[in-house]
């Protein structure tokens, strides 16, 4: 075909692919209070005696991490809100997918918001779910045209590219609106150890209490917001409860097929339906005064850069800005722009101990971004920054920290965490990049605890160890990687990663993407 015909034929395709052209308005719903549900009133009633704290604890590892969203459904009486990036099919993903349903059949209201680009592709598989009465499902900033073919949909965002990169990152888990677990962690096996070649080092917080009140207003806001819709709205063809029934029934078949073929996986994930720990952790729970944090939905909708009212970013900065002794950043992504890196310099020149942990380049999963981080690293270390850059560990895929540093043949950092003079704790899904700044939307809490604080921290550190991570030094004005092997410290004079790897983040580098990373 001439090109002088190929593109109004594709744009014709775009416009005849899309099923939805306006953004029609939908059922307001709230999150149905704690005090609906019995076991939302035993945490009242726990939360009581710690007079407005909320109760916490770490989920450092996936096995738990996993482990605390089973539990939560299969505890969950009245309602069950969910907000994620990205969902993976796969087996963790299936168990999960299995106790919504058997929540749903027993009265459970299921919400589920999905960022639109987990639903590419898997619109029909995903709307199958909500022709069950209790579940219902909305994706959140849609693309209105060319839904229907792969093609079509990358034409479509590449066409709307100043709204299509702008997406939401948030990760929440609300059970009857009193326990919560945010985080880094979306779903899929890679995020709970259940992809034996690839292990996502994570970070997850057991909310319970006020804070996760405070976390279902944040889901409110999404799920009502003119920027999420029904996923149903973007099918010609409506699935039927008959579509439904063969889904759970495949469902059910591949789970089987898993526990007769992965044995020794299928029972490790399985183990929440006969050795429950939740009564156990929260009689475990560190009790502390807290905040939730979020974006406003509205983010996406700026022409450019959003005002700074609508940030998350805003709501941390006085947090930052009153740090006097010890800041410890963990970020899956490290792109500080320059007023991060004004930021940083400030707090490290001020005599504040600055320590950063973020992936090596040869353990990135985008070593675009990488080529965003490095051209800060020489200036950051002269001000005395401590830089440390996670490896690859494919000599110990069973884990060789609490925190889970060691990984499997691909394991990448993506936990996102602050630790504030030894005080205060930040976790969520806000990467320190403009894209958690500026362009994606993110929720986390912030508490105020001193022993959480120092269990994360604590956490931090081993992260750090010579054995896990190159720490980035100068060396007669030029950066080098100290790290460890077989017990000896050596130094690295070429960065790690190889020449492919070095290529993609020196060309993000030099087409200037820093600011869309």
């Amino acid at each position: 075909m001439p090109m002088s015909r190929f593109f109004p034929a594709m744009l014709l395709a775009l416009l005849l692919a899309g099923c939805a052209t306006t953004r029609l308005p939908h059922d307001f719903s709230e999150a149905i209070p704690a005090s609906d549900s019995a076991f939302g009133r035993s945490i009242q009633a726990q939360a009581a005696q710690h007079e407005g704290r909320s109760g916490f604890r770490l989920l450092p590892n996936s096995s738990e991490a996993f482990r605390a969203r089973a539990e939560l459904i299969r505890n969950a009486q009245k309602s069950v809100d969910l907000q994620y990036y990205i969902v993976h099919n796969g087996l963790s993903t299936r168990a999960l997918v299995r106790e919504i349903l058997l929540a749903a059949d027993r009265g459970v209201r299921i919400r589920m918001l999905l960022d639109d680009t987990a639903s590419d592709g898997q619109e029909e598989v995903i709307a199958t779910l909500a022709v069950h009465q209790n579940i219902y499902i909305r994706v959140f900033n849609p693309l209105h045209l060319g839904r229907s073919t792969m093609v079509t949909r990358t034409m479509g965002r590449l066409l709307n590219l100043s709204q299509q990169h702008r997406r939401m990152h948030n990760k929440l888990w609300l059970a009857d609106n009193s326990a919560a677990i945010v985080g880094g962690r979306n779903l899929g096996d890679e995020y709970f150890d259940a992809k034996p070649d690839l292990n996502f080092t994570d970070m997850d917080l057991l909310c319970i209490g006020p804070v996760a009140e405070q976390l279902g207003h944040s889901f409110d806001q999404y799920w009502n917001s003119a920027l999420s819709q029904p996923i149903s709205d973007f099918l010609l063809n409506k699935p039927t409860a008959e579509d439904l029934l063969k889904s759970r029934q495949r469902l059910e078949q591949s789970l089987q097929t898993t526990r007769i073929e992965n044995t020794a996986l299928y029972d490790h994930l399985m183990t929440y339906r006969t050795q429950p720990q939740l009564e156990n952790w929260r009689k475990q729970l560190i009790w502390a005064h807290s905040k939730a944090m979020w974006d406003a939905p509205s983010k996406v909708l700026a022409d450019d850069e959003p005002a700074r009212a609508l940030l998350m970013a805003t709501q941390l900065r006085p947090e930052l800005d009153s740090v006097s002794k010890e800041l410890i950043m963990i970020s899956a992504y490290f792109v500080p722009q320059k007023p991060g890196m004004l930021y940083l310099l400030g707090r490290a020149d001020a005599g504040v101990d600055v320590r950063l942990l973020t992936n090596s380049l040869e353990a990135t999963d985008v070593p675009a971004v990488h080529g965003g981080y490095a051209p800060y690293r020489k200036t950051l270390l002269e001000h005395g920054v401590k830089l440390y850059e996670v490896r690859r560990q494919p000599d110990d895929p069973s884990g060789g920290s609490s925190f889970g540093f060691s990984g499997g043949s691909d394991s990448s950092l993506h936990t996102k965490a602050m630790i504030l003079d030894k005080q205060k704790v930040f976790i969520g899904s806000f990467n320190f990049d403009p894209r958690s700044v500026l362009w994606n939307t993110e929720v986390g809490v912030l508490v105020d605890s001193p022993e959480l604080a120092g269990y994360m921290r604590k956490l931090a550190l081993e992260g750090m160890v010579p054995a896990v991570s190159y720490q980035a030094r100068l060396e007669n004005g030029e950066v080098v990687w100290v790290t460890e092997d077989d017990g000896r410290l050596h130094t690295l004079h070429k960065e790690p990663g190889g020449k492919w790897r070095s290529f993609k983040a020196w060309l993000s580098d030099k087409i200037g993407l820093e600011k869309m990373l």
